[in-house]
């Protein structure tokens, strides 16, 4: 079967496609045909060696996939075959791998896919509604106002819709092009800002009546979770999502104190049960189905084209989720 490694940190060009042999289900496990694997950003970082663990090399990324299970290992269920499947392999302790023809998991670690759900939409419910979700849970927006960063994202793009859902009283998208302020503006957020302009900041303040946003959610880092700060109501929370780093100094955090706003850390995988994560993973597929939660394909790259995936990312030019499809 054909997979993607690199070899050493760097540029996309690192990225190179290798002939491996298909795994051989073992027992209780069965073997997936992959229709689509999810590509994230934190892969990006960790392919540069920017991400806040460094992996071991050689280094086969992808942690999620969907697809249709091949052949049953001994002990396995023979009935799942043939079935449509999303197996989040983060949540089951395999940090690699995704990106390739066939993965051999454990049969009870696949989430049953609806008809209706694609599996490049299933692809982009896993790490990323996964963390949507639970950045909601974690940080309730109910009769808040909330600004969400990087709203054309995986991440941000379910975000906005799932914050709508659950009361928010105002939905902020920060995006970098009209293209991507358009979108979020129709996955439903009462207004957009360019982030990347100059004092974007008194944008928030003007559309908030000068108040600022209660919650940031905060997942672009670096110098934009300092720019971040004034667009802060007092007693807000910044959320800062672990994907790469964030460019807080001392000062800042001294000032937060004077104003009574507090930092908020978030990492999806300790807050993960096997069981909340086929909970969460049908309720996510079910609004999918039912058309009350809009997944957006960011691009489709067949896996030789893994290093054009990883530009798309890199260069923020993609919106939604970016997927191969081997």
């Amino acid at each position: 079967m054909k997979a993607v490694q690199f070899t050493r940190f760097g540029p996309p060009d690192v990225l190179e496609l290798v002939e491996l042999p298909v795994p051989e289900p073992g027992p209780g496990e069965v073997l997936v045909r992959v229709h689509a694997a999810g590509v994230n950003f934190f892969e990006v970082l960790m392919r540069a060696d920017r991400y806040a663990v460094t992996p071991n090399l050689p280094m086969f990324p992808g942690i999620e996939v969907a697809g249709t299970i091949e052949r049953a290992g001994p002990g396995a269920d023979r009935s799942l075959i043939g079935t449509r499947v999303a197996v989040p392999l983060f949540a089951i302790g395999r940090g690699s791998g995704g990106y390739a023809e066939f993965v051999a998991v454990d049969g009870g670690a696949v989430v049953q896919l609806p008809d209706a759900v694609s599996f490049e939409a299933a692809a982009a419910l896993m790490v990323q509604g996964l963390t949507a979700l639970h950045l909601l849970r974690r940080s309730p927006v109910k009769g808040k106002i909330v600004l969400v960063n990087a709203a054309a994202g995986g991440v941000g793009s379910l975000l906005a819709q799932l914050a709508r859902r659950d009361a928010a009283s105002l939905v902020i998208a920060a995006a970098s092009s009209n293209e991507k302020r358009g979108l979020a503006l129709s996955l439903g957020a009462d207004h957009a800002v360019d982030y990347t302009a100059p004092a974007w900041q008194e944008d928030i303040k003007r559309l908030t009546g000068g108040l600022g946003a209660d919650i940031i959610y905060e997942t672009v880092g670096g110098a934009f979770s300092r720019a971040a700060l004034d667009a802060l109501a007092p007693c807000g929370e910044l959320v800062l999502v672990a994907m790469g780093r964030f460019g807080l100094e001392t000062a800042d955090i001294e000032r937060m104190l004077g104003d009574n706003q507090s930092i908020k850390g978030f990492s999806l995988l300790p807050l993960l049960t096997s069981q909340g994560v086929r909970e969460d993973l049908a309720e996510l597929f079910e609004f999918a189905a039912a058309g009350a939660l809009t997944v957006i394909d960011g691009g489709r790259f067949p896996l030789h084209q893994a290093a054009e995936a990883h530009r798309a990312i890199e260069g923020r030019r993609a919106v939604g989720k970016v997927v191969l499809v081997p």
